[in-house]
């Protein structure tokens, strides 16, 4: 009789764990917790264009620049001018002085005198034989040729002499330093009573150096990369370190035409007004060059390059499988770039592409 209450409980625990197990297998699944392949973010592939600019350095230099040296072997006489100071087109720097150029020119004007004296003598007695030779029999035609030929060399040694005394003459305006343009005097190497002369021949250094400075010359370095969007059209600032807050504009005027084979750039240059003389020759200026867009490009987000040791790809779905396609890079700008491979508009390509991805691997759009 005591062992029935035993035997009662064991046969409820039983019948509850069955109708458990029956509740449980019954049960649908939740779809929540159904395992789902992993989808991959794409767009749709298109032909845009971007607005950039490049931001590189630039040299302020003088529009003309002019080393001066004498011609001559000469002492310094008189300076005119100093460092700094503002000179005009032809105004005198300095004068020179020289004993035995002033000789030379006294010698040429004196032998200049005495052929001019010979000429006409001859050229006269060869006119009057002509005329006598005019009536038949009085002067021989030998004599008359003889005339000739002697008035001619004589008009020779005049033109000589007076080569000879032009040169000397050349020689004697040497001795005075004149500016070519108007401009700036930036160095002076000379003092009263220097001896000076042409360059290694008296002079190692210039006795003055001038340059022009109310207009400039800003020149660029435009890398190989870029030259083809550079033109005569395009319109750039400028900053230089000394004017902070200060910007300058300008435009592009001349093209080298030629890539430099050390530094793979184009010369660019432009002219700066500088007539308030707020720059100086030899300053470094930061330009900023906007370049012109261009609509036939593909533009994608920077996250959908995959840049790896092998090169730059892009990974394109097709058929719901991964495709690296190899592409370049273009401009870059605001999380956007160009590239340029075989694709066409349209093509769906993974927005952030990863070496996860490999190439054919299952893609889910």
């Amino acid at each position: 009789m005591k062992k029935r209450p035993i035997t009662n409980l064991f046969t409820t625990v039983i019948c509850l764990c069955a109708l458990a197990a029956c509740e449980t297998a019954e049960k649908p699944k939740d779809p929540a917790l159904v395992s789902k392949p992993k989808q991959t973010e794409v767009f749709a592939l298109q032909k845009g264009s971007l607005s950039t600019s490049l931001n590189m350095p630039g040299e302020l230099i003088a529009f003309e620049k002019v080393d001066l040296y004498a011609k001559a072997n000469s002492f310094v006489k008189k300076i005119f001018v100093d460092v700094g100071s503002e000179v005009k087109a032809g105004q005198v720097l300095a004068s020179l002085e020289a004993p035995e150029i002033n000789s030379q020119l006294s010698g040429a004007a004196a032998r200049l005198k005495s052929t001019e004296a010979t000429h006409i003598n001859s050229k006269a007695y060869y006119e009057r034989l002509l005329e006598t030779s005019k009536t038949p029999g009085t002067i021989s035609p030998t004599d008359l040729d003889q005339a000739r030929a002697r008035a001619q060399s004589d008009l020779a040694q005049l033109e000589a002499a007076r080569a000879s005394y032009g040169e000397s003459t050349n020689n004697r305006d040497y001795l005075t330093i004149r500016a070519p343009f108007a401009g700036v005097i930036s160095a002076r190497n000379l003092n009263t009573g220097a001896y000076v002369g042409p360059s290694g021949k008296g002079s190692d250094l210039p006795l003055f150096v001038l340059q022009q400075q109310r207009k400039l010359r800003l020149s660029i370095a435009v890398p190989e990369a870029f030259t083809a969007l550079v033109s005569t059209k395009n319109e750039l600032t400028f900053r230089v370190n000394a004017l902070p807050g200060q910007s300058f504009k300008g435009k592009i005027v001349r093209l080298a035409g030629a890539i430099d084979s050390r530094l793979r750039s184009q010369r660019v240059e432009m002219d700066v007004d500088n007539s308030q003389k707020k720059l100086l020759p030899g300053m470094v200026a930061e330009v900023v060059m906007p370049l012109p867009s261009n609509d036939s490009s593909f533009v994608i987000p920077e996250t959908a390059l995959l840049n790896s040791a092998e090169g730059n790809f892009v990974i394109r779905a097709e058929a719901g499988k991964a495709k690296k396609i190899a592409v370049k890079k273009g401009r870059v700008s605001e999380g956007k770039m160009e590239i340029y491979g075989e694709l066409q508009v349209g093509d769906s390509l993974v927005t952030h592409a990863s070496e996860e991805i490999r190439n054919g691997s299952p893609l889910h759009p």
